[in-house]
């Protein structure tokens, strides 16, 4: 446009050369103000002059040409590229996302007692590998455009890689307890509200993250247990637990009339309001389990829901203590008889 007007004003030699102005001092050309502000502005510049201006804007033209010949076909060709890796990046994004959401959905065990807890951790599996999968498409896309760009990327991965064996040597305890914590939510070994027993801990699991495992013991103190440090883990309430009960009867007992006793309490337990809805299965009789020193061990066991089982227990015995007491059946406890031995007096006859 301002070539043209240019080349308009030298050729007719009229005001509408006045769009462009020069600045001697600065050595510069500019387009005047005055023109868009509607102001007059009547100064005609000579010939010279013009052509000096319209020399400024060839050579201006010159340059932009120059590029636009080499901008193109770049465009055209590794701009091209480039718009295509974004649009399989994004599109790629999508499908591992929808993969891996059914895979996951698939592939974890159900648990139908907690459907809710159940999708919170399909949730979190499918955040963690749809995230570490996303990270590293981005990453090669990222490659692939600073490449259609010029940049050499050769070095770019060496510096990654260093960096990569740095924190490999640095955070191998953290790499541990993360890849491990991985595995205990993919595979559901426990999830928030079990009870459970680690090695070194137990209590009630309060949160679960990538690297650790909070647990509060019935003290009330919190524990933080890194996942590279669980070997074992003993849940407690996972699906269902079970009441598992060792009590000691008298030798002078009849054991059947203690068979049926400890069942009709136990069957007691799944009529009562209060109690039947944590029972899964009636506490019962299952054998005799020891001769002890002073007593005849039996053994009680049912079935609750989840983490009821400490709850049912207590209140089993509170009623086999009431039912033992009003059948004459003796709980024995230890007892230690002491017999001391009588001493001999000798009575020595006075010497005559």
């Amino acid at each position: 446009m301002l070539l043209f007007l240019a080349v308009l004003g030298v050729i007719t030699n009229t005001p509408t050369a006045q769009y462009v102005g020069h600045t001697p001092n600065m050595g510069i050309t500019i387009l005047s103000t005055k023109y868009y502000f509607n102001e007059p502005y009547s100064k005609n510049y000579g010939g010279a002059q013009k052509v000096w201006v319209l020399c400024r804007l060839m050579n201006v033209q010159k340059y932009f040409d120059k590029y636009t010949e080499s901008l193109i076909p770049w465009l055209l060709t590794n701009g091209l590229r480039i718009l295509a890796i974004a649009i399989a990046a994004l599109i790629i994004s999508k499908i591992i996302h929808r993969l891996v959401e059914k895979a996951v959905r698939i592939m974890v065990r159900e648990n139908h007692n907690n459907p809710d807890a159940e999708i919170k951790r399909e949730d979190t599996l499918i955040q963690i590998f749809s995230t570490t999968a996303r990270a590293a498409l981005f990453f090669i896309a990222l490659l692939m455009i600073l490449k259609e760009f010029g940049i050499e990327i050769g070095p770019i991965l060496a510096a990654a890689g260093v960096v990569g064996l740095a924190l490999g040597f640095g955070g191998q305890y953290l790499i541990r307890d993360v890849i491990t914590g991985m595995f205990i939510i993919m595979e559901n070994q426990y999830r928030i509200g079990d009870v459970v027993e680690f090695d070194n801990a137990s209590g009630t699991v309060e949160e679960i993250s990538l690297r650790k495992t909070t647990l509060r013991n019935l003290d009330g103190v919190i524990q933080h247990v890194p996942h590279g440090e669980v070997k074992v883990v003993k849940n407690q309430t996972s699906d269902f637990s079970r009441v598992n009960l060792d009590l000691g009867i008298s030798y002078n007992a009849n054991l059947e009339h203690v068979i049926g006793v400890v069942n009709k309490v136990g069957d007691s337990l799944t009529t009562d309001d209060d109690w039947k809805e944590f029972i899964i299965k009636a506490p019962q009789f299952l054998r005799v389990n020891d001769f002890a020193d002073s007593s005849v061990v039996i053994k009680i066991v049912g079935e609750t829901i989840a983490s009821k089982q400490w709850a049912v227990a207590g209140e089993l015995r509170k009623r086999l203590k009431i039912a033992f007491d009003n059948e004459g059946i003796e709980i024995p406890f230890p007892q230690m008889v002491v017999h001391q031995a009588a001493k001999s007096e000798e009575k020595i006859a006075p010497s005559e």
